[in-house]
C-alpha cells in the first residue's frame, strides 16, 4: 500500500452522537472495517462542550492535547482522574473505561490512536530533533507545530514537506523515516502500530 499524505482541514469532520464536537478521521484499519471491527485508527476530535467519552470494548486508546486549553477526564469510580492540558503530552487509557470530559476553557482539540487489544498495538511519541525512526509495517507522522522533512530510507527515498496539521500514514510495508524539523519549536507526533 501506498504512503498517503493528508491534511486536517481536508478531513471530513463527522459530528458525535452526544453533539459534544466531531471527529475527524484520518485512517481506520484494514479499509472498509466497523467502529467494532477495525484493528487500529487514528483522528483528531475537536471537544466543543462537557460530556461522555464513547466506550470501546477490547480497544487500547491515546491521545494528546492539540490546542485549546485541555479537558478534565475522570471516570465515574474515579479510578481515572486526568487534567489534559499540557500539549503533546500522551495520555493512554482502556477504551471500556466510562470517561467523562469537561473543558477547562474554550474548545480543545486532540490528536487520537485507538487500537483493538487482541489484535495491534500502538507506540506513540513526540518528536523535536532530528531522528531516525526504526521501520515499521505501518504508522502515522502528524506534524503538531511547525514544519518537518520526512523521508523514508527504505528502497526509493520518498520525501514530503508536512506543514502544520498535516502528515502521512501507511499500512501492510515497511517504512522507515529521517525526519527533520525546521526551526526548534517544531513538534511531530510518530505513530508505530505493531
Amino acid at each position: 500500500m501506498a504512503i498517503v499524505f493528508f491534511e486536517r482541514e481536508h478531513l471530513v469532520a463527522t459530528p458525535w452522537k452526544n453533539g459534544g464536537g466531531t471527529t475527524r478521521e484520518i485512517v481506520r484499519m484494514p479499509a472498509g472495517s466497523s467502529m467494532e471491527s477495525f484493528d487500529w485508527r487514528t483522528s483528531i476530535a475537536e471537544i466543543s462542550r462537557d460530556g461522555p467519552f464513547s466506550t470501546f470494548l477490547g480497544v487500547d486508546r491515546a491521545l494528546v492535547l492539540l490546542s485549546g486549553e485541555g479537558v478534565q477526564l475522570r471516570s465515574p469510580d474515579r479510578s481515572i482522574e486526568r487534567v489534559l492540558d499540557e500539549p503533546l503530552v500522551p495520555f493512554e487509557f482502556a477504551g471500556e473505561s466510562r470517561i467523562d470530559a469537561s473543558l477547562i476553557g474554550g474548545a480543545s482539540s486532540d490528536f487520537n490512536i485507538m487500537t483493538r487489544r487482541s489484535t495491534t498495538r500502538a507506540e506513540m511519541k513526540i518528536v523535536v530533533v532530528s531522528q531516525a525512526l526504526a521501520a515499521c509495517s505501518a504508522g502515522v507522522l502528524f506534524a503538531a507545530c511547525g514544519n518537518w522533512e520526512v523521508r523514508s530510507v527504505d528502497g526509493a527515498p520518498r520525501v514530503f514537506s508536512l506543514g502544520a496539521d498535516s502528515g502521512v500514514w501507511w499500512s501492510g510495508e515497511s517504512v522507515a523515516w529521517k525526519v527533520e524539523p525546521r526551526v526548534a519549536s517544531d513538534a511531530l507526533i510518530a505513530v508505530r502500530i505493531e
